[in-house]
């Protein structure tokens, strides 16, 4: 058990009878009243993002997780399959444990949060930048908008990311993994 104080980004708590891992918090001590704490909580189960404030001193269940660097395989019809790159066992992730799956490539290497006490994957998480390459590009033409000018790609995985109208078919793009966009091109 631990307290409010205790709280930090990517701690894992048992609240409503679900695991949250916290994205955000502030403590706020107002001048007339007590003092708490406004967290962001996203749903480790359900991928759902919900506000929550916690009084000051407030107990909170705190849950042992651990993370495990682990190399992509192969995606087939049951899911998405991992090994670990230190004891070589291999698990198969849902979908829905698995964000971004479309910017994965085989053979790269994840980290997966794995809830220690009964030692099942919470969720899987990519590096912040993947370097991509560039399968299908239309020909950008100038003039099209006010302004900055974007086109839609197709990179190696299947995903569909809006670059600028430079990057043509063969280019080796860096993407961000959080947001989807387009960092920068590589040589």
């Amino acid at each position: 058990m631990a307290t409010t104080a205790d709280i930090r980004n990517g701690l894992v708590i048992q609240f409503n009878h679900d695991l949250f891992q916290i994205t955000e918090f502030q403590h706020v001590k107002p001048g007339k009243g007590g003092a708490f704490v406004r967290t962001k909580l996203k749903s480790l189960t359900s991928g759902k993002v919900l506000d929550n404030t916690f009084n000051a001193g407030v107990t909170i269940y705190p849950v042992r997780v651990e993370r495990r660097k682990f190399q992509f395989l192969y995606k087939d019809e049951a899911g998405y399959n991992f090994m670990d790159n230190e004891t070589f066992d291999q698990i198969n992730l849902t979908d829905k444990i698995v964000e971004g799956a479309d910017l994965m490539k085989e053979g790269q290497e994840v980290e997966i949060l794995i809830n220690a006490e009964t030692d099942t994957p919470l969720t899987c998480e990519l590096p912040p930048f993947v370097e991509l390459e560039v399968t299908y590009s239309e020909p950008g033409i100038r003039g099209d908008t006010a302004n900055s000018a974007k086109k839609k790609v197709d990179v190696s995985t299947g995903a569909t990311i809006m670059v600028p109208l430079f990057i043509e078919q063969g280019d080796k793009i860096r993407v961000d993994t959080r947001t989807r966009d387009y960092v920068e091109r590589v040589k």
